[in-house]
């Protein structure tokens, strides 16, 4: 018998039609609100075709909403490298032996964890402009990539020691009796295994660093969203390009959601997940 029977009963024929009920109310509630939603953006004019004609022509893709695109992907594309290196050093640390590194790699994620990233890309921007090491131009792009490396960063890491400590003993204790080390069993044996099982998780997050790529353009890095309101304050059509620009993360987002279910299935096949 399985958990979910012994913990609640199955619905009987009141319940199910009361559940559909409920279900149908909610669904009419949902497009009612659509309705009024389309009704007011057509009231106000933001429906007429002159405020969508301007994403038929090709400059505004090949000047504003493509160079975004390629920005937004690249740092994201990026941040996703740095974190898991990031990641996979403190996550070694958090496991180790030695107090003095378990100590400093456990300070260095839950700090960063617990920093807004948004706070670290503003810090970081005022600081690499103002420092001389990167030119003024390229500080938003830097300070984006790296406040994105440093938080996630400390979620892989966290990730990673969670995962380990998911393992059955038996693992480390094979990995021992064969003449391997802490750091090569950990090495060798258990993180490949659980960066396996936790490789849904690691697509989740690598999901969350695409989205908060967009914070970037409160420091006026020139992502997607930032060219999209360039177009928008350009042709005074602002709801029609973030429109355009929400449609094209969520395609994005949705692609790499369902490549994390493809893996999450792939793995639980195999009995891996």
């Amino acid at each position: 018998m399985s958990t979910q029977s012994v913990l609640f009963d199955a619905p009987g024929p009141k319940a199910k039609r009361r559940i559909l009920l409920l279900n149908i109310v909610g669904a009419l509630i949902f497009l009612g609100l659509i309705a009024y939603l389309i009704y007011g953006l057509y009231g106000a004019g933001q429906l007429t075709p002159e405020k969508w004609n301007v994403f038929a022509t090709g400059s505004v893709w090949t000047n504003f909403i493509l160079p975004g695109l390629i920005k937004t992907l690249q740092s994201a594309a990026i941040s996703i490298v740095t974190s898991l290196i990031f990641g996979f050093i403190f996550g070694m640390g958090r496991l180790s032996h030695n107090k003095f590194l378990n100590w400093i790699s456990t300070i260095v994620v839950e700090f960063f964890r617990a920093v807004p990233v948004l706070l670290m890309m503003l810090f970081l921007w005022i600081m690499l402009a103002n420092s001389g090491w990167v030119q003024p131009a390229d500080s938003p792009f830097f300070a984006v990539v790296i406040g994105l490396t440093l938080y996630n960063g400390s979620v892989v890491a966290e990730l990673i020691r969670s995962g380990v400590h998911g393992l059955p003993k038996g693992q480390r204790e094979a990995g021992i009796a064969i003449g391997l080390t802490r750091t090569q069993s950990l090495s060798f044996i258990e993180i490949p295994q659980a960066l396996t099982a936790m490789l849904p998780a690691l697509i989740s997050q690598f999901i969350v660093i695409l989205k908060d790529s967009a914070l970037g353009y409160i420091i006026n890095f020139n992502e997607l969203l930032f060219m999209s309101k360039l177009v928008g304050t350009g042709n005074s059509n602002t709801f029609q390009s973030l429109v355009v620009a929400a449609a094209i993360f969520i395609i994005l987002n949705f692609a790499l959601s369902k490549l994390a279910s493809y893996v999450s299935g792939r793995l639980s096949s195999r009995g891996i997940a």
